[in-house]
């Protein structure tokens, strides 16, 4: 699957919106499936009021939808809009993990030399009886 690259301004909202404990732990609980207001604010002692506007900012990021089944509006979790996130996280990830692969080999190529001259005996210096 190919995902459109997401924005700057999307990921500020993505970012902010998962900045909130509350709001993390709503996405924990709609990885494991939807799930209506009433179930999300269980957990918290928080009013479904207030458990209703992380939704919404969930929603205005992209995080979540909600979509009608009769009487029920259940939550949504948006993995594609993760993982295009992920992706972006991923990018530099990758990049650190190519420079510190790079820091690596020269420290193992200036640490040899040093590393067989310390165990390496002097002939040089004289013996002491």
């Amino acid at each position: 699957m190919i995902l459109s690259p997401v924005s700057d301004a999307d990921l500020d909202r993505a970012f902010a919106a998962l900045a909130d404990p509350v709001r993390r732990a709503i996405i924990a609980r709609l990885s494991r499936g939807a799930a209506t207001v009433n179930e999300l604010a269980e957990p918290f002692e928080i009013s479904k009021q207030a458990v209703s506007k992380h939704i919404q900012v969930l929603e205005l990021a992209g995080l979540v939808s909600r979509t009608r089944d009769a009487q029920r509006r259940p939550v949504h979790l948006e993995a594609a809009r993760l993982e295009a996130m992920t992706g972006w996280i991923d990018r530099y990830r990758l990049a650190a993990e190519q420079r510190f692969r790079s820091l690596d080999a020269v420290l193992e190529r200036t640490a040899s030399p040093a590393a067989s001259a310390a165990t390496t005996p002097n002939t040089d210096k004289e013996q002491q009886p």
